[in-house]
């Protein structure tokens, strides 16, 4: 049988993952052991993980480096990836939402100014509300961008809260809700269906054990 490549990304969406194989009786010991190598293979040796960044999980499995990805639906909907979405893992939950200091009326600009690092979500979501905007790509601390000047608003991922409170801002509207979703390459899919179809299902089987 074809071997089967899974992109991951390093951190607690990895973690997860693992975790889900290892209740679906698939085992990487190499990642538990912290090794520091990116390509990985399973025990079984039918299986291989890529650890990859976060933002390229997408890339790899739509041209085919890898056959499945797991990947937040943030990084999904911002790389607007060409890609089968097969389940939704249902960790990693936390949600798009416009941000802004307390009592803001986003109603009260005729075309406002947002902060993200995500602008094509950003102008996705907003187009379909039928607003304009100017849309203004930062890459790390978007909180600031309204205390300075910068942005009327800004839109990130929300999980907590807290740090939006702690730098004096609210969410003034929830946009997408986000979670891990499992993914696979559209050729893959149809090349590949004897090696994949099963282990997708032993997914969908461990995580209803792991709901009910």
């Amino acid at each position: 049988m074809a071997k089967v490549k899974i992109a991951l990304t390093k951190g607690r969406l990895a973690d997860e993952s693992i975790n889900i194989f290892k209740e679906a009786g698939i085992r990487f010991s190499a990642y538990e052991e912290d090794s520091r190598k990116l390509i990985l293979p399973s025990d079984c040796e039918q299986y291989e993980i890529i650890l990859v960044k976060a933002l390229d999980v997408a890339t790899y499995v739509e041209n085919g480096a890898a056959d499945l990805g797991i990947a937040g639906k943030d990084t999904l909907l911002e790389a607007n990836a060409n890609v089968f979405e097969l389940v939704d893992l249902g960790f990693g939950t936390c949600q798009f939402a416009v941000a802004g200091k307390k009592g803001f009326d986003l109603n009260q600009a005729v075309k406002l100014s947002v902060a993200t690092k995500y602008p094509r979500v950003t102008t996705m979501f907003f187009q379909e509300k039928g607003r304009q905007i100017e849309t203004i790509k930062l890459n790390g601390s978007v909180e600031l961008a309204p205390l300075v000047g910068l942005s009327d608003v800004i839109v990130d991922i929300v999980e907590t809260g807290r740090t939006l409170k702690e730098n004096g801002l609210d969410v003034l509207e929830h946009m997408y809700p986000i979670s891990a979703r499992l993914v696979v390459n559209k050729a893959s899919y149809k090349t590949k269906s004897q090696e994949l179809l099963p282990l997708v299902q032993k997914i969908k089987e461990t995580l209803t054990v792991t709901k009910g």
